[in-house]
């Protein structure tokens, strides 16, 4: 079910029951990559919009000589591109970073969802905006944040988006990237991914056991990131169009 999704559209309007099952329909073709897998390639042709139900993906662009920048993580509740079929051969690929299952949505299943639901229509306007002013948020953070700026920007990011999709326990939550996944992420070598790590392990902003994050003081960790979260438009845009369903409060 993509019970994550759900929740993630939820925080800009308030879906109706059909509204909520047509996307569980739309879902039902179910496929599981393990970890280190691209699930589509640069120059494939997309078909379908491949959402994430659990584990962690990348986007990332990869030079001929081996070079990877990831541009985003994805997480569960994450669709890989709304609107990606309409488009001829990918720019970009999608890799795991774990063991990924996923629902594959059918061209015709998303064309039939914006028509007929136009609560899901303008979630997803939503939800492609906000992917949008990430990239843009990304981009500052590799051209004008230093390294301890740039590591704390991104935990910061992952954890409020985790928490959004009900993945986050008080202040701890799960964060299965490696630190060569936070260097490709940020523009750093291992060696100074890992220094800035053990900085934010100092000063106690931040305690990681293996995969394990835990934030004793997220504001804290924030002022030092330089981050606003203004650009995850968590404030409930799309309130006026809730549903006046059976599930409204």
């Amino acid at each position: 079910m993509p019970h994550h999704l759900i929740r993630k559209l939820g925080q800009f309007t308030r879906l109706s029951p059909e509204d909520k099952q047509a996307l569980e329909v739309a879902s039902q073709k179910v496929r599981l990559f393990e970890a280190h897998q691209d699930i589509i390639s640069e120059g494939d042709e997309p078909e379908h919009v491949n959402l994430i139900l659990e584990g962690w993906a990348c986007r990332y662009k990869q030079l001929e000589d081996g070079r990877r920048q990831i541009i985003s993580f994805f997480v569960p509740g994450d669709l890989c591109d709304p609107h990606v079929f309409v488009l001829r051969e990918m720019d970009h690929s999608i890799g795991t970073l774990t063991r990924v299952r996923l629902a594959e949505i059918p061209r015709d299943a998303i064309l039939d969802l914006t028509d007929r639901h136009p609560r899901i229509t303008r979630a997803l306007w939503w939800e492609m905006l906000v992917q949008v002013a990430v990239q843009r948020e990304w981009t500052v953070n590799l051209g004008q944040r230093n390294g301890l700026e740039r590591i704390a920007h991104v935990l910061c990011e992952l954890f409020i988006r985790l928490r959004v999709v009900g993945l986050t326990n008080d202040y701890t939550c799960l964060v299965p990237v490696t630190q060569v996944d936070l260097g490709d992420a940020t523009g750093m070598s291992n060696v100074h991914v890992n220094r800035m790590l053990q900085e934010l392990r100092g000063s106690g902003l931040i305690i990681l056991k293996g995969r394990q994050l835990t934030i004793p003081d997220l504001e804290a960790l924030q002022r030092v990131a330089l981050f606003n979260t203004n650009y995850l438009h968590l404030d409930r845009d799309g309130r006026h169009l809730d549903t006046n369903g059976p599930d409204q409060p």
